[in-house]
């Protein structure tokens, strides 16, 4: 029997109610498929940075390395900047661990609602590629002049080969197990050395694949088509700020951000990947029981298709897509009166 030493991180605010759901459920995804889950959790937080000053400690990355995975519960607190949170814990991770691919698959959910008036589920399912490890989101800077009339800041954008190439070439081998359709997010018309150069390796990418369509949209207009024909989408892949914009938008117009999962990849397995649901902590509804959990359940799935227990994590997509279509079960945010408990416990009993 194999055995996944998985770190959890559970954070702030509601990812600790929804990060306690998401190992139950996996626990009996473990008892059913015949594998083990052995769990070390770690108190890297928000509240942690309040006491201490850092949001893990020196040798955090050092004590990650030997874990199968990471599951992250969510990260944010009001008094502590999201910046900070940001760099302090998770895109260290991030670029510590390779974790090149941000993957955001994202669909309408039976007893679920789009905020697209007339649209169904086979219209509203697509998975967003972004990239995780450079790109817009670059420590390379500076504030200049502080205080005085000239003050500035630059903020510089780093976008390599490898970097592009690596993440463009995910998205098209993803798209072989889909519909074979890409669409690659630029902006190219106004950013004048980073997206031309984007676009280039994205065109010597896509003729490599000639039984994939591809094609490639402005960001505002492939926004815009996200909400009018969500149905002519169905691999995106953009830059880390690109990717990080529509992966929202389009979690927004299949059900929200408490449905949506992501994963962020290291695809060779090199290193251990980590998951985590893309809502935020929701302080003010922290330890009420109130808290959607579906989101981060479904990164778990996300997880045990990582770990190669593919028929596991489909069957907790399985178990999620019943629950939530029998409607008994249900959060105030879905229109029901159960609480974060009693819906990961229904989803687990679907198992």
């Amino acid at each position: 029997m194999s055995t996944y030493r998985v770190a959890s991180i559970p954070g702030d605010g509601i990812g600790v109610d929804v990060q306690r759901e998401a190992c139950k459920v996996l626990d009996t995804a473990a008892q059913r498929f015949g594998f083990g889950l052995e769990w070390t959790e770690f108190d890297w937080s928000c509240e942690r940075y309040a006491e201490t000053g850092a949001m893990m400690p020196a040798d955090g990355i050092a004590t990650l390395r030997s874990f199968d995975a990471v599951l992250l519960g969510a990260i944010g607190f009001p008094g502590v900047p999201d910046h900070v949170s940001l760099w302090g814990l998770l895109i260290p991770v991030r670029r510590a661990f390779e974790q090149y691919v941000n993957l955001r698959p994202v669909r309408l959910l039976p007893g679920t609602t789009s905020a697209l008036a007339g649209r169904g589920a086979d219209e509203l399912e697509m998975v967003i590629v972004r990239e995780n490890s450079e790109g817009e989101y670059s420590e390379v800077g500076g504030r200049h002049n502080a205080g005085r009339p000239g003050e500035f800041v630059l903020q510089e954008s780093v976008f390599t080969r490898v970097g592009v190439e690596r993440v463009v070439r995910y998205a098209f081998e993803l798209a072989r197990t889909r519909q074979r359709r890409v669409c690659s997010a630029t902006k190219s018309n106004g950013i004048i050395h980073t997206m031309p150069f984007w676009d280039e390796i994205f065109a010597e990418v896509a003729a490599e694949y000639p039984d994939v369509e591809a094609e490639q949209m402005h960001i505002d207009a492939l926004a815009a088509r996200m909400v009018q024909r969500p149905d002519l989408l169905d691999v995106v892949v953009g830059s880390n700020l690109f990717g990080d914009i529509l992966s929202d938008l389009a979690a927004a117009v299949t059900g929200g951000l408490g449905m949506a999962p992501s994963g962020n990849l290291n695809p060779e397995g090199e290193f251990p990947s980590m998951f985590e649901a893309v809502h935020g902590s929701a302080p003010d509804i922290a330890g009420q029981g109130i808290a959607n959990p579906v989101a981060q359940i479904l990164a778990a799935a996300m997880m045990l298709d990582q770990l190669g227990e593919k028929a596991a994590g489909e069957a907790v997509r399985g178990a999620v897509q019943s629950v939530l279509a029998a409607s008994e079960v249900l959060t105030p945010d879905l229109g029901g009166g159960a609480t974060t408990a009693e819906l990961g416990s229904a989803v687990a009993e679907a198992l």
